[in-house]
């Protein structure tokens, strides 16, 4: 039985990845968006904090951004089994899962490694310039190595969490381990009436840690392919969903600093670990994707499934680019053109050398990770 691919999902992937390169590039270059000092700003009227603290900090907000994403690879990892029951894909998809992700991280920080003992990285003088020393100077800030390199690339990321040579790098060991995790879940407890209460157990468990969301977005998989008729009924109601994407947006555009709302349209909310209300915007607003085809219709744009489509790739590329060419570009021009004036040319020339380096990564590294698949496919498909 085939599964029938949900592509506006991908297209929503790749939307959450143009959200985290426009989070990095705003830290980086309009840190007062965040930060909300003045120190820190360089629009008329301190104009960036009044972006910052409102609903437009959603096309910045990584932290939302970083979670839909993880909820939608938690959704995505499983179910093929949730729609066919077939075991084996789990195995395969276990057996792929380190090859599908290495190769690009590989490539990336070889590239990296060579950038720094070229010594491209500029970030730390141009966080002088842009008032971000906080969060941009640090980066990259030591002296490379061969070893240290390759150990981050090829183990210590998927498993420890390492990230000095490429800081977006946090991320794969939750797409890693919580993947295992996720794999062994529709294994062993999928058929069981008693696996909600596990899963409230490990809810639990995981609740101040980063697994959460790609846990949940296997929670999630699971209800959406539980044959209730309650369930079928609240996935049917339109107003329910299109409120349900509402509140989703509400919560998804929490600003991420943790600060400074009094006021806002969020100053009514108590104050909890940001994290709690992305989530919680994230699973209503996927939800309501799920079952909104007009939604479904606008992530499936060609714009989007582009962008989904490289979206891994991107991912890996675009900070080591903002670090290098974009913080070179700012120090190099901002006195004869102006900070804004060069940001925005900063921003589409930098935006323009990752897509061309995420489709080139596309094209010749990704299908590395695929061949891998392929031999892995064949080991179990012998069984």
């Amino acid at each position: 039985m085939e599964t029938k691919k949900l592509v506006y999902l991908d297209g929503l992937k790749g939307l959450g990845c143009v959200v985290v390169f426009l989070t990095h590039f705003v830290y980086a270059f309009y840190y007062g968006m965040y930060q909300f000092q003045p120190e820190s700003c360089h629009l008329p009227r301190d104009l960036d904090i009044l972006i910052g603290k409102s609903p437009l900090n959603l096309f910045f907000n990584g932290n939302t951004a970083v979670r839909l994403f993880l909820v939608i690879s938690g959704y995505l990892l499983c179910r093929g089994f949730f729609v066919t029951g077939d075991r084996r894909r789990l195995a395969q998809s276990a057996g792929k899962r380190y090859l599908r992700l290495m190769p690009p991280v590989l490539m990336v920080n070889l590239v990296i490694w060579a950038c720094m003992e070229l010594g491209l990285y500029c970030n730390t003088p141009a966080a002088a310039v842009a008032g971000s020393e906080e969060w941009f100077a640090g980066f990259n800030a030591f002296a490379p190595s061969l070893s240290g390199m390759l150990k981050e690339s090829l183990y210590s990321s998927f498993l420890f969490g390492i990230n000095k040579y490429n800081g977006v790098l946090w991320t794969i060991q939750i797409l890693f381990l919580g993947a295992y995790l996720n794999y062994a879940l529709a294994a062993f407890v999928s058929r069981s009436r008693f696996r909600w209460l596990l899963y409230g157990v490990l809810a639990l468990a995981l609740l101040r840690t980063d697994f959460l969301s790609i846990f949940l977005g296997y929670v999630l998989c699971d209800l959406m392919h539980t044959d209730w008729s309650w369930r079928k009924s609240l996935c049917e109601c339109r107003p329910l969903n299109w409120c349900l994407l509402v509140v989703g947006l509400y919560f998804m555009s929490y600003p991420s600093s943790g600060f400074g709302y009094k006021g806002t349209i969020w100053g009514i909310l108590p104050k909890v670990l940001v994290n709690y209300y992305h989530i919680f915007g994230v699973l209503c607003f996927v939800t309501a994707v799920l079952n909104l085809e007009p939604i479904q219709r606008f992530f499936s744009m060609r714009g989007f499934l582009y962008i989904g489509r490289i979206s891994y790739s991107l991912y890996l590329i675009h900070f080591p680019v903002t670090a290098t060419f974009g913080a070179w570009f700012l120090l190099r021009f901002h006195d004869r053109l102006g900070y804004n004036l060069t940001s925005l040319l900063n921003l589409i020339l930098i935006g323009g050398i990752t897509v061309f380096l995420s489709e080139l990564s596309f094209r010749y590294v990704e299908p590395l990770s695929k061949k891998g698949e392929v031999l892995i496919g064949r080991i179990f498909g012998k069984r």
